[in-house]
């Protein structure tokens, strides 16, 4: 589905999203899916430079991305902990393949958040001042997922995380290594679990935290059906998140299957204007809560391909910033994301 775009000279820093060469899982040898997530990887096997340029340039006024962590082109060998490393010196290249011009006034990748093992301690300090010298002046910080849940229909492949890594003492002891050389830290973890990264935030007030996905509200699963009895549940777990000031809130992700919405995978896709009303509950508590100066409006491309088109999805962020003013409509769209990850475009 096309539609026509909205806003189209408004500025947009896309502050999260992917690239991935998972061609393998479009093979014949695979099982069928089990999991919405295992459906749509195989939907999407490739999104490199080319896909994500083509995104960029359907209409909205893209001026510049993050790239997040996604386990892309790490390194097959050398010692394990450094392997990750891989993954940043493959996103430079397209950060300079963009910062060339050939592909037009974009920038693309202008900031890079790797990953790094918190669990190593104190160790991690090498392999993140690895990731600072591959990075060409782009790496911004790490993310480091704990996203979990007893039920392992809920995360389907991505179910392989221990409970309580944020609070586990040896993960800390490597989180403590993040904010002396200046890097911010991206949490992905579920709603039920948000007490985690609120006992984080407090006992690390000087370092930048970003909450992915607006903490991942459930409604698959074990929460099927059960999205509505939560919402007061997560609302009281951002309110708490907002009131410390070294936390951030990426607004998007609720085009994944997590929160079981009818938009996911529908046939025919979901108009931007429905999207917007189903996101409007979590979307306008987040902003409410923590302001548009640490709101920003995400992607999390190509994974939301799930439910829309890149061009779609943003016009629902536009529908949704609607009654905000110029000045607080630009902190959604491009100036948080500009300062939380210093960049320079």
């Amino acid at each position: 589905m096309s539609e026509a775009i909205l806003e189209p000279e408004l500025p947009i820093i896309d502050p999260h999203h992917h690239l991935w060469d998972r061609r393998a899982a479009n093979t014949g040898d695979l099982p069928p899916p089990r999991h919405g997530f295992e459906a749509m990887l195989r939907m999407v096997p490739l999104y490199l430079f080319e896909e994500l340029l083509a995104d960029m340039t359907r209409g909205h006024n893209v001026i510049g991305t993050v790239f997040m962590e996604c386990g892309a082109m790490y390194r097959t060998d050398g010692e394990a902990a450094y392997r990750c490393v891989g993954e940043t010196e493959f996103v430079n290249g397209v950060a300079a393949m963009s910062a060339s011009g050939i592909y037009g006034d974009s920038r693309a990748c202008a900031g890079i958040v790797g990953h790094a093992d918190l669990t190593l301690g104190s160790a991690v300090k090498g392999v993140l001042e690895a990731q600072i010298a591959v990075g060409g002046g782009r790496f911004r910080g790490i993310r480091h997922a704990s996203a979990s849940d007893p039920d392992p229909n809920v995360l389907g492949p991505l179910a392989r995380r221990e409970p309580g890594l944020y609070l586990s003492p040896k993960f800390r002891e490597g989180f403590a290594e993040l904010a002396p050389l200046g890097l911010s830290f991206d949490a992905w973890l579920l709603e039920p679990q948000l007490g985690d990264v609120i006992d984080l935030a407090k006992a690390f007030p000087q370092t930048t935290i970003v909450l992915d996905h607006v903490g991942t509200p459930l409604g698959i699963g074990a929460y099927a059906g059960r999205r509505q009895e939560r919402f007061g549940v997560w609302h009281d777990s951002i309110r708490a998140l907002a009131a410390l000031p070294n936390v951030s809130v990426k607004v998007g992700g609720l085009a994944m299957v997590f929160p079981g919405f009818a938009s996911y995978m529908s046939a025919p896709p979901t108009p931007s204007t429905q999207l917007a009303e189903e996101w409007r509950p979590y979307v306008d508590a987040c902003i409410q809560a923590f302001g548009p100066r640490r709101c920003m409006f995400e992607s999390n491309f190509p994974v939301d391909r799930g439910t829309c088109e890149y061009d779609v999805l943003w016009n629902a962020f536009k529908i949704l910033g609607a009654g905000y003013s110029a000045e607080e409509k630009t902190a959604l769209f491009s100036d948080t994301a500009r300062r939380v990850y210093r960049l320079d475009i």
